[in-house]
């Protein structure tokens, strides 16, 4: 009689049990025996990491609150859970893991191997010294970089500088300033560059205006530490620059963790990501899902590394099912993405979905696109806000491209509507007509989406 399906998963974060749960449901519905095994590096499982800045920023009163499903929930729904262990080798002839952590290093053999490691933070060499990170210096990716940011913050004054102009650094230097820490940031380019430069100056006079000091098309070449203590006290940029700076915090993007199926001969991405199918296979009996995967674009028809919880779950349930049998598939992703930044009398939101006219015109389309401001409201509703709504649309077959949207409360998440719209691949004038609610405290009869996208519709 054959034993139980043998699946280990390795990493314990939104694919890796999403996959591994899944696993669970789709045995006990096809009435088979299966033995889950999950190995997680960190001591935490299933938590929001894109909460992370608000619990920083005081927003979110623990680390605790941003857990969705404790270690002892994991296994008590079945699974054989095992943190602070890490995966150090595979044998794919073997089928085999081995494996080092706390309670020591062992094998495990598997029938179906998940690799869901994630992404790993952008750590220049001038953040470490002996290869340690410099005292005041840190990333802000787990649950564990949360807490060292609330031990940095208690114990420093400031001023800070935020390495890094994507949604991360936007939100922890909102983080910064609501905390009082006089902050700059700094990036290599734009603020918010997935966004068109229009919509990105937006976002820069609205945080310059909550206090936030920008250097924008500047690097860090180098940091100037304390010779007693060895902690930082100023960043040197390319420019020569010296900035003051008592802690500074790296948000400079993230990669792929992969070095361990590469080791193993996997083969990996433009972006150094594994390479999915449609059902989450990247090689006989061996499946990927998540921030390690790079995973269609179904706007630019490319693969793209796109890390969000989102994407991960969802694939992850995928090859949940697909590991007893089925034959689910993972429809990609439109790159949408959200985020805000509050600070004194500032309240903007930011969001975006599809592509960006460099992206766009990368792709081979013949641009045509056009920014509208209006209210988020019926204008002479109180509660009204300005918004700008960029819509992007192929000249030639006027097929929907993108979205973008900048403005006050109320605005971010019309782009769930224009996510959709991309989803099922509808042209500028679909957007235009589509139905969409209306009530004078939240749009006006034509909703500034509409509105955009109508006026693009006349001019291709």
């Amino acid at each position: 009689m054959a034993g139980p399906l043998r699946i280990v998963v390795v990493g314990g974060d939104a694919a890796g049990m999403s996959a591994a749960h899944q696993a669970l449901r789709a045995a006990k519905a096809a009435g088979r025996d299966v033995e889950v095994t999950v190995i997680e590096a960190t001591g935490h499982t299933s938590y929001s990491a894109c909460g992370i800045p608000y619990w920083i920023a005081g927003d979110v009163a623990s680390g605790d609150d941003l857990v969705a499903r404790t270690a002892d929930e994991h296994r008590a729904a079945g699974l054989d859970l095992r943190l602070g262990t890490r995966v150090v080798a595979i044998d794919r002839e073997r089928r085999t893991v081995r494996y080092d952590g706390a309670d020591g290093a062992g094998e495990l053999p598997y029938d179906e191997l998940v690799l869901a490691t994630g992404a790993t933070p952008v750590v220049p060499d001038w953040a470490r010294a002996d290869g340690a990170l410099v005292t005041g210096v840190h990333p802000v990716k787990n649950l564990d970089d949360g807490a060292a940011w609330l031990d940095l913050l208690a114990a420093s004054a400031g001023p800070a500088v935020v390495v890094g102009g994507g949604y991360i650094g936007v939100e922890m230097a909102e983080a910064l300033l609501r905390r009082g820490f006089g902050t700059t940031l700094v990036t290599r380019s734009r603020v918010m560059s997935s966004l068109d430069p229009d919509q990105g100056d937006r976002i820069e006079k609205a945080m310059a205006t909550a206090g936030a000091a920008l250097r924008t098309g500047h690097t860090v070449e180098r940091l100037d530490l304390d010779p007693d203590d060895g902690r930082v006290r100023g960043v040197v940029l390319d420019s020569g620059v010296r900035l003051d700076a008592a802690l500074v915090v790296l948000a400079i993007g993230v990669e792929p963790a992969t070095a361990l199926g590469a080791a193993a001969g996997l083969p990996l991405g433009e972006s150094g990501g594994y390479l999915p199918d449609p059902g989450g296979r990247i090689a006989p009996h061996v499946w990927s899902a998540g921030d390690c995967c790079e995973i269609e674009h179904r706007v630019s028809g490319r693969r793209a590394f796109l890390p969000l919880g989102t994407h991960a779950n969802k694939l992850g349930r995928v090859v949940g099912d697909n590991l007893l049998g089925a034959d689910r598939r993972f429809g990609g992703a439109t790159g949408t993405a959200i985020t805000r930044f509050v600070a004194g009398d500032v309240h903007l939101e930011i969001s975006r979905t599809g592509l960006s006219t460099a992206e766009a015109t990368a792709a081979g389309h013949d641009v045509a696109s056009l920014v509208t401001e209006g209210t988020t409201a019926s204008g002479y509703m109180p509660e009204a806000e300005p918004i700008a709504t960029k819509v992007l649309a192929d000249r030639r077959t006027r097929r929907l491209l993108g979205v973008q949207i900048v403005g006050g409360p109320g605005s971010a998440k019309r782009v769930d509507a224009a996510a959709a719209a991309l989803w099922a691949e509808l042209d500028v004038d679909d957007l235009a007509g589509m139905d969409l609610a209306y009530a004078p405290p939240f749009a006006t009869v034509w909703d500034a989406l509409q509105i955009a996208a109508r006026r693009l519709a006349e001019r291709i």
